[in-house]
């Protein structure tokens, strides 16, 4: 069965089966470009807008209270799982996203009309633009949508990964502190350090960042909705504005706060700049961390093999028994799409004309993106590598009392040109640093012993000025 649908620039029929309108099939047949669909996450964030601003309009008195109920209660269901292969329009589609729009506005009508009783299609009774899209614009819905599915993401995947992480690197800090073994700088010997702190470096590291992310997650928080079409709030109620920013506060526990200006709240995307930046910003150390658990995993004969990660599928297609980090390497891939994103996000954000930005739709894809497969990498990587890995304590051992760098404790004992002479003999002789040293008689046996203690060496230093 077919219905007719009308906009403005004619009829056209639809399947009677599909809850969205004429605006959506318009745009998949002047979109078809990736295949890719709006991420779910992106989707919630213009239902939730849509519930709040359905509730706020019904109790301003500017669309019947039975209209707004009949949108709320759609937007509830699609939230419970119904009607989501209904979001159909291409990622790269119309500037500021009209047609992802229209896709939420044409199904919550429709859905709305059979809620009370009506036929899909009759827009005089529940219009997608009079009644779902009352006091509103694509150009001020779309920037709350960012801002209300980059905050969803956040808070639901990557804000819990970076914790695990951080716990599951606290933990084998704890686990490793006693083990002792060579630094390294410039991928050459340096002296040595506890396997635990390097751990617990990683761990305070990925503290940091979240605490950064978190900040600046705080720019989310004041929204340009109720700006209607350019900022100056047209065709909204003067209270609109601040109720739907209370409503929305409610659906996802955040404290959103209308914008003292709507118009620069409207155009500028540097908020999800900000966001995008902090989150390249981790990436950049996440695939440092991950280059480190591979240089200290490698071998298990031919590398360090200081550690040894969790195998978790066979390494390879013709070399038996073979196995590869590829949690570690998983989640540098993953890193360099979420710098990739970060560079389209940047630019897209300069490309916005007077009162619009039309590249939102691909600011809106590339940053919730970025932030759910960031939250999906960490935490997989946490499960299934860092909460399995294990110390080869001889091996590190090994590693620091053979490594030249200790010639760096005897320099305030002998000097620094004695001790960088204690190593070239050292290295050309093969004898250690302790025979050289007794041999050339610079030190006595006892304080060479005393100098030479790895563990106090790699011990780090305090945190209080008064120990």
């Amino acid at each position: 069965m077919e219905r007719i649908e009308r906009d403005s620039m004619g009829d056209r029929p639809l399947p009677d089966s599909v809850y969205y309108g004429i605006q959506t099939l318009r745009a998949t047949e002047n979109f078809p470009i990736s295949g890719i669909k709006p991420l779910p996450t992106y989707v919630d964030a213009g239902l939730l807008i849509k519930k709040a601003t359905a509730i706020a309009n019904g109790e301003l008195g500017c669309i019947p209270l039975e209209i707004s109920g009949a949108i709320v209660q759609a937007v509830d269901e699609i939230l419970g799982g119904q009607l989501r292969d209904q979001f159909v329009v291409d990622v790269y589609q119309a500037g500021a996203g009209t047609s992802h729009h229209m896709n939420l506005n044409e199904v919550l009508a429709n859905r709305a009309l059979e809620i009370l009783g009506d036929v899909k299609g009759n827009y005089q009774r529940v219009s997608p633009n009079d009644h779902v899209n009352y006091g509103q614009s694509t150009n001020d819905v779309i920037p709350t949508a960012i801002r209300i599915g980059t905050l969803l993401a956040l808070i639901h995947t990557l804000y819990p990964a970076l914790e695990g992480a951080i716990a599951n690197l606290n933990l084998k800090a704890g686990e490793f502190q006693a083990i002792v073994k060579s630094g390294r700088t410039h991928l050459q010997d340096a002296v040595p350090v506890r396997l635990g702190e390097e751990f617990r470096a990683w761990a305070r590291i990925l503290e940091g960042h979240l605490r950064r992310i978190k900040l600046a997650s705080e720019d989310l928080w004041v929204l340009g909705l109720g700006g209607s079409a350019a900022g100056t709030g047209m065709n909204t109620h003067p209270q609109y504005r601040f109720r739907v920013a209370e409503l929305l506060s409610e659906l996802i526990s955040q404290p959103l706060t209308p914008a003292p200006h709507l118009m620069a709240a409207m155009q500028s995307m540097a908020p999800f700049v900000n966001v995008s930046g902090s989150l390249r910003n981790l990436a950049q150390d996440l695939v440092k961390i991950s280059h480190d658990l591979r240089l200290m995993d490698s071998g298990p004969k031919t590398g360090f093999k200081e550690i040894q990660l969790p195998p978790v599928q066979p390494g390879s297609s013709i070399m038996p028994g073979k196995y590869n980090p590829v949690m570690a390497e998983m989640i540098s891939m993953v890193c360099f799409q979420v710098m990739g994103y970060d560079t389209a996000i940047a630019f897209a954000a300069q490309a916005g004309q007077l009162e619009l930005n039309v590249m939102m739709p691909l600011i809106a894809y590339d940053l919730i993106h970025a932030v759910e497969i960031l939250g999906h990498a960490i935490a997989a990587l946490s499960d299934k590598c860092l909460a399995g890995i294990t110390a080869q304590g001889d091996r590190c051992l090994a590693y620091a009392e053979g490594t030249l760098s200790l010639v760096t404790a005897l320099n305030p004992h002998i000097g620094y040109l004695n001790a960088a002479n204690v190593a070239k003999e050292s290295l050309a002789t093969g004898r250690s640093i302790r025979e050289v040293v007794l041999a050339q008689g610079l030190m006595d046996e006892a304080k060479l012993a005393a100098v030479l203690d790895l563990e106090a060496m790699s011990q780090m230093i305090s945190d209080s000025p008064e120990d």
